[in-house]
């Protein structure tokens, strides 16, 4: 186990990795790696299983939609009783449901049992990303220098969105390894190895002891904002945004890999699919760098645009030069996109829910990318492939329609 968390006042010396622990980092990259796994896991795993497509994408839709009822009652309870129980009952609940859904992919049990098992298989799903963001919000506050908060503080967003970018660019890219190495049950199984290992590490991390649960905090401590401060407008359209992200990774992924089976290559759909990642990465990292005077509803509708030009020229491509070219731009949007969402909620989160709304926006991706990849198959299936490339369009407009919004009405309240 790494160095506990030190319980100290600030000091101009400390720095994130010096009081979170340098092994914080690495057991949180491996803990959030199932969460991007199981989508695709379970689409492929019922393809391979019981030959219906049609199946898959139900039982794949109905890990979302687990993910999105689930999700946000877990960050509540983060918030009242701290992460360390919950993220250890639902990580072992998580990959026991895992595990259950392999095997009965392969029996005689009937159809509708898959769907069922997928639901409790997002409902139980370790909020590893949204949790990471709150604890290392939380180490930024307490012990922090005061003059380095607001740099450290986006400098934290800007490395969480891009290792998200990192897991669900490179989760479906393993997926697809692992099925055809070892079968199509063995991402699941991995998913399940790592959640126990990794989440429970994460869970028992030193670190987790620094969010402070809201029925330990004391009397002089700020009160704890109602659940219904969560549904206020800023909020509900940085979850909008982020869904539409969801919505563009699961539409994208299924159109390729649709585009790629029509040129006899569906194995190499997750080698393209990586194209996406690489622009994304590096501008997430990057976009800490810009000017304070580069705000950040400016920058949701800047890279949001971006997004959408890259959407249309994959919508428009005709062969794979001017589909690379397509990911590589829409890539480029992405990753400044997701530090933006999630920087802008943290910043409005009402106090005490920062778990709750990093939880309910983690939720927003899930969904959005678990029904995208059943909707966009279900498009290239009946319309053609050339149909379902139009879908991550609509995505991107999703995103940059809501950053409008939210400009919009920020101008007019301080108008």
């Amino acid at each position: 186990m790494s160095t506990p968390v030190r319980n100290q006042q600030r000091s101009a010396d400390d720095t994130l990795i010096a009081v979170a622990g340098w092994t914080y980092f690495p057991i949180a990259f491996f803990a959030r790696l199932p969460y991007a796994m199981m989508v695709v896991g379970v689409m492929t795993l019922v393809v391979a299983a019981r030959g219906s497509i049609t199946l898959a994408g139900l039982t794949s839709a109905l890990v979302g939609v687990g993910a999105a009822t689930v999700g946000p009652i877990l960050g509540n309870l983060a918030d009242r009783h701290g992460q360390r129980p919950v993220l250890l009952v639902v990580g072992m609940c998580n990959a026991a449901f895992l595990l259950a859904i392999a095997a009965v992919a392969y029996s005689a049990l009937p159809g509708w049992t898959l769907p069922a098992i997928a639901f409790f298989v997002g409902g139980t799903a370790p909020q590893v990303s949204p949790m990471s963001r709150s604890r290392l919000v939380e180490i930024i506050r307490q012990k922090l220098p005061k003059s380095r908060l607001t740099r450290t503080m986006s400098f934290v967003m800007s490395y969480e969105s891009a290792v998200d970018e990192i897991v669900f660019v490179f989760g479906p890219v393993l997926v697809g390894l692992l099925a055809t190495l070892l079968g199509a049950g063995s991402p699941l199984i991995a998913a399940a190895i790592l959640t126990v290992a990794f989440v429970s590490a994460f869970a028992l991390h030193p670190s987790a002891g620094l969010v402070q649960p809201s029925k330990q905090r004391s009397a002089d401590s700020a009160p704890i904002a109602p659940m219904s401060s969560i549904l206020r407008l800023p909020l509900i359209l940085c979850v909008i945004g982020m869904t539409g992200i969801g919505i563009f990774f699961g539409s994208t992924l299924t159109s390729l890999t649709s585009y790629m089976e029509t040129l006899g290559q569906p194995d190499t759909a997750g080698l393209w699919y990586g194209v996406l990642g690489v622009g994304s990465t590096i501008l997430a990292l990057a976009i800490a760098l810009a000017p304070p005077t580069f705000t950040l509803r400016a920058r949701w509708v800047t890279f949001g645009s971006i997004m959408v030009a890259g959407s249309l020229i994959y919508a428009l491509a005709g062969n794979l030069l001017f589909i690379g070219v397509a990911l590589l731009v829409a890539g480029i949007g992405i990753g400044p996109t997701l530090v933006t969402l999630y920087s802008l909620a943290a910043d409005i989160a009402p106090e005490g829910r920062a778990a709750t709304v990093m939880t309910i926006m983690g939720s927003g991706l899930i969904v959005g990318q678990s029904i995208a990849s059943a909707i966009t198959g279900f498009i290239a299936g009946q319309l053609g492939t050339a149909a379902g490339m139009w879908v991550p369009l609509a995505a991107a407009a999703i995103v940059l329609v809501s950053g409008l919004v939210s400009l919009s009405t920020t101008r007019y309240s301080h108008a």
